[in-house]
């Protein structure tokens, strides 16, 4: 299990800038946005020349880019804003190999037409899933062409908000194109009775085989729900990474949710809970 972090942790006029920032934590893996090159995260060209240049700037740092984030709102109830984020989604699939990736990282949206993480009644609607479905084909189609992964994040304001829907996703789009990001603490709800290790291993029984991606953060209830940086709020890390031993997870550990001061704190409690785990 290899350490990364998004590299939008780190804001910085160039690219070069972001990835010196990158390289400065020790770090080798990350999890990229275009905005750090100065684009749009969905761009609005086909833009191959900043693609190669980024792929160029990692190799000199020795940079892995094990996804890029391709995020929008795949049940936008505006019909048009929700074309055009397709057509942008297309761009960004015909950038990743130039750019040294072959994934591209995927939340699926709200029926709340202002803020793609605000939850809404009708996600859980026979006609929010049906436009899931119709997105989640025409994107699939795209992987196939481009020869790339999705890998959806269950998110709790989301239509996919859990491990049972993102399995359920997975069964009715039947894609070996369609993966995992699995995050602990979205999985965290204030009305969940059951402990939160056994909530991950049952999205973990779920969903294992497909996960190539972990993110790591951290949440608090004190004050209702809260994300905070990895090691510093009430997630059982312990538990989540021996678990994510356990079920043979070889993909990378993503840290963010954090500011950049928090960086090297929680990159230390990280690695000391990762070889722990496999002792």
């Amino acid at each position: 299990m290899r350490l990364g972090i998004f590299s939008k942790t780190f804001e910085r006029p160039t690219l070069e800038e972001n990835l010196d920032a990158v390289n400065a934590t020790g770090l080798s893996v990350i999890q990229f946005n275009l905005s750090c090159a100065g684009l749009p995260s969905l761009p609005d060209e086909n833009d191959l020349e900043t693609a190669v240049h980024i792929r160029k700037e990692c190799e000199k740092r020795l940079l892995h880019i094990a996804a890029v984030s391709g995020t929008f709102n795949m049940i936008h109830p505006d019909r048009q804003r929700l074309r055009d984020d397709i057509r942008r989604f297309r761009r960004l699939a015909a950038m990743c190999h130039s750019m040294g990736t072959s994934v591209i990282t995927l939340c699926t949206g709200t029926r709340d037409k202002n803020n793609m993480w605000r939850e809404h009644p009708d996600n859980d609607s026979t006609e929010a899933w049906d436009d899931l479905f119709t997105t989640m084909h025409e994107l699939v189609n795209m992987a196939e062409e481009f020869e790339l992964e999705l890998a959806i994040e269950p998110e709790p304001a989301n239509v996919i908000s859990d491990a049972v829907k993102a399995r359920r996703l997975l069964d009715t789009m039947g894609s070996p194109r369609l993966k995992v990001v699995l995050d602990a603490a979205n999985l965290i709800s204030l009305t969940e009775r059951r402990p939160l290790t056994e909530v991950i291993d049952q999205a973990l029984s779920l969903l294992s085989e497909h996960v190539i991606i972990a993110h790591a953060k951290d949440y608090s209830t004190v004050d209702g729900l809260q994300y905070k940086a990895a090691g510093t709020g009430e997630l059982d890390y312990k538990a989540y990474m021996k678990l994510l031993h356990a079920y043979h997870f070889k993909g990378p550990l993503i840290l963010h949710g954090l500011y950049e001061r928090e960086v090297p704190q929680s990159i230390s409690y990280l690695k000391s809970q990762i070889t722990a785990a496999m002792l």
